[in-house]
């Protein structure tokens, strides 16, 4: 059974993720983290889910029962657990939670003492402690040796500071009226006190967590009930985050919701007018032909990678770069954060707003991508896609017909992903039915 997907652990909680899992998950994990130990503390954040209670529980009864002691800090952010961890001297960093994904799953995701997202050679080891039993019996403590848990409710204040420090302080965002989505999510305290704070007028929507509505119809991945609101508040930008905030959706002042290509696109070039751009701009493998071209249009280097913001974190590093993301939403800015972190790409965008004195439409329109069309197909199994037969066939027709295409598994389900890129809507739409019927007969036979 393999455990690590492409952002952690992740699934069903009470199902695949159940307690038992959690405990034997956070024991190989403190193993592996006892080998770099300093100080004898592992920080655990959570979102705002159910299941989180019962999850935390057996990740602090593994690590106490293996000598660590916890440090439990409730719902906050996934760039808070990872600021955080380095920041209060960590051993490493802990965040249950599944993202965008609905109430009903979680996961968890692992942060090293710097903050930073483990690289797949880091799980692949705790993978192999994990089901190594003499391993795990053998990191059992007693008496004096067990670790404590203690829980902490004021680091919010650390955090709060970190994220104002990444705003210009020639700034004041006093002019501006926002509208945010905070998604009954991990952001519905800080986000709102974040843009109260720096003088922003402050609409707040879906700030109710109860365990069970987090992402429900609200948030990045359904921004169409915030782009109503701003418009009917006639505010002048709206922002939507997920479930652990990680990630930004943007609406602008006419309802319009932005892509995340064209935010990254006048992002990256917002950087490079302050001079603050270092090198390539990094976007993952599905990132639009428009976004490319725009980049090269103002003479900025961009690099590609695998889809997944620790992917584009690993790039960054590589190109010795500090901006990059994902069209999800998932935006680096890493002067300022150690992975994507959704309150501090709305903190930028809203930057730029205020810097060019134009308009969210007026800077966003600067981009405009090629249509794109994505889909998600059910499948039975998960063959390797290199030894596909017909599918380098399949590539090259589209791409005799102008189709840019992109073809990946899930991660976390069984499930392919299917993207094509076009000037032509219409080619798209019929082209996409001519993959799904090959991938449906190659994949489900």
């Amino acid at each position: 059974m393999k455990l690590f997907g492409t952002d952690g652990v992740r699934g069903k909680a009470g199902e695949f993720l159940d307690s038992f899992l959690a405990m034997r998950l956070a024991m190989a994990a403190g193993i592996y983290f006892k080998d770099k130990a300093l100080t004898n503390n592992i920080l655990v954040g959570k979102d705002t889910r159910r299941s989180g209670y019962m999850i935390e529980n057996a990740i602090v009864s593994g690590l106490t029962s293996i000598g660590y002691n916890v440090i439990e800090i409730g719902p906050m952010p996934t760039p808070a657990i990872a600021f955080l961890t380095e920041d209060m001297r960590c051993d490493a960093g802990i965040m249950i939670s599944a993202s965008h994904n609905p109430y009903y799953d979680n996961g968890i995701k692992f942060f090293d003492a710097h903050g930073n997202k483990l690289d797949e050679q880091a799980e692949a080891k705790i993978e192999e402690i994990y089901f190594n039993d003499k391993l795990i019996e053998e990191a059992r403590t007693t008496k004096s040796q067990i670790g404590q848990a203690k829980r902490i409710d004021d680091v919010i204040g650390r955090y709060i500071v970190s994220i104002k420090n990444s705003f210009p302080k020639e700034l004041t965002l006093k002019s501006l009226r926002v509208v945010l989505d905070v998604a009954h999510g991990a952001s519905y305290k800080v986000a709102p006190t974040v843009f109260k704070e720096l003088g922003a007028d402050v609409i707040v929507i879906n700030d109710k967590p109860n365990g069970l509505n987090i992402n429900e119809n609200c948030g990045a991945l359904h921004p169409l009930n915030l782009a109503l609101e701003v418009k009917k508040f006639r505010a002048d930008v709206g922002f939507a985050f997920d479930g652990d905030a990680d990630r930004l959706v943007v609406v602008d002042e006419k309802g319009d919701v932005a892509h995340g290509d064209s935010l990254l696109g006048v992002l990256a070039l917002f950087l490079k007018k302050q001079g603050k751009l270092k090198s390539s701009v990094v976007s993952t493998i599905m990132s639009n032909g428009a976004l490319k071209e725009f980049l090269n249009k103002h003479k900025i280097t961009h690099e590609t990678c695998n889809v997944g913001d620790k992917y584009v974190l690993e790039k960054l590093k590589e190109c010795g770069g500090n901006f990059g993301g994902e069209q999800s939403g998932h935006i680096i800015f890493s002067d300022y954060a150690k992975t994507g972190d959704g309150l501090v790409a709305a903190l930028q965008f809203s930057a730029l707003m205020l810097s060019e004195a134009k308009s969210a439409s007026e800077i966003l329109n600067q981009v405009k991508p090629y249509p794109q069309l994505l889909h998600n197909l059910k499948i039975s199994e998960k063959k390797d896609l290199s030894k596909l037969a017909g599918l380098d066939e399949l590539k090259k027709d589209l791409e005799k017909k102008g189709i840019a295409s992109l073809f990946r598994y899930s991660g976390t389900e069984n499930l392919i992903r299917l993207l094509l890129e076009a000037k032509d809507i219409k080619l798209l739409e019929k082209e996409m039915k001519t993959v799904e019927n090959f991938f449906m007969k190659a994949l489900n036979a």
